[in-house]
């Protein structure tokens, strides 16, 4: 079907345009000065080495796992699975791209193992932050979803299964930035919900 080529390509540009722009974003993290760190292996995350390894067995099981589910749908099913796909997939990407824009120089990389702020940190609370503390978290969220039901492979198995992980990383995240920002921080996390926006006072 035209419409999937098209949704696929468009998706896989979109896919490797974000990620290129967010490990250009890490590197130029790795350039400045590191501030406060949080857990053992925090270290790591100013390493090259660990950034092409973790590239390559990311790259690796993305092409390893490109294979279709054997699993056969109709016609309409289909069409069905790439709309809802699409409404995940793209708006997810969308705001993975807006919260890293919002962060400006304050972006830089985290693991449930270790977490680093830069020496100026600042706390961000406009854009995307003001709705939700993690907003490039649940854009990665819908994005794995609407991967999986667009694309249908093992690959974005793989992806969807991994998404709460992602979550469990915002506590070392919360940690280490509570621990930085203090009375700040209290008072924007009482005020902004970590995932689901409020849309009433």
């Amino acid at each position: 079907m035209a419409l999937e080529t098209v949704i696929h390509w468009m998706g896989g540009l979109l896919a490797f345009s974000t990620l290129g722009f967010l490990l250009y974003s890490i590197w130029r993290g790795t350039q400045r000065q590191a501030g406060r760190t949080a857990g053992s292996n925090a270290a790591w995350l100013r390493s090259p080495v660990f950034y092409l390894v973790t590239s390559a067995v990311f790259l690796g099981i993305t092409w390893l796992g490109w294979v279709p589910l054997p699993l056969s749908v109709s016609p309409l099913t289909r069409s069905v699975m790439l709309f809802l796909g699409a409404l995940l997939y793209f708006p997810g990407l969308a705001f993975v791209l807006w919260g890293r824009l919002a962060l400006g120089k304050n972006y830089f990389v985290s693991t449930g193992m270790g977490a680093q702020l830069f020496a100026d940190q600042q706390l961000v609370t406009s854009g995307p932050y003001a709705l939700v503390r993690h907003p490039m978290y649940i854009g990665l969220a819908l994005a794995a979803w609407g991967a999986l039901l667009i694309y249908f492979t093992w690959t974005t198995v793989y992806f969807a299964v991994f998404v709460p992980m992602l979550f469990l990383r915002t506590r070392r995240e919360e940690q280490i930035l509570s621990a930085e920002f203090g009375q700040q921080w209290q008072e924007y996390s009482r005020r902004v919900p970590a995932f689901l926006p409020r849309f009433h006072k």
